[in-house]
């Protein structure tokens, strides 16, 4: 699973890293990735976020006991050069199929 941390505030990068990160998990990986956005300001979120150790604006891949951070890349590269954050992606979530 991927998932999208954020909360109610959220600029412009924000809501681009959430969109380029779901379209690349629907395009590269179909029914085999799930994507989910989670608000941290909401009771729901806010459980799934210390359920996973999140507790901030997060880009984040869980299969089992294991979780891959993708924030960084995402906030660099999804405005600037989607490409190779696509290439990220796909590099890093990949091997867990």
């Amino acid at each position: 699973n991927v998932y999208y941390f954020h909360t109610n505030t959220r600029c412009v990068t924000c809501r681009t890293v959430e969109s380029e990160a779901k379209m690349n998990v629907e395009e590269l990986f179909g029914d085999d990735v799930q994507f989910a956005a989670v608000n941290l300001d909401e009771k729901a979120g806010e459980a799934k976020g210390k359920e996973l150790g999140v507790n901030s604006q997060s880009l984040v891949v869980i299969k089992g006991d294991k979780k891959i951070e993708l924030t960084t890349q995402g906030f660099m590269y999804s405005r600037t050069n989607p490409e190779k954050f696509r290439e990220i992606m796909k590099e890093k979530i990949q091997p867990l199929l």
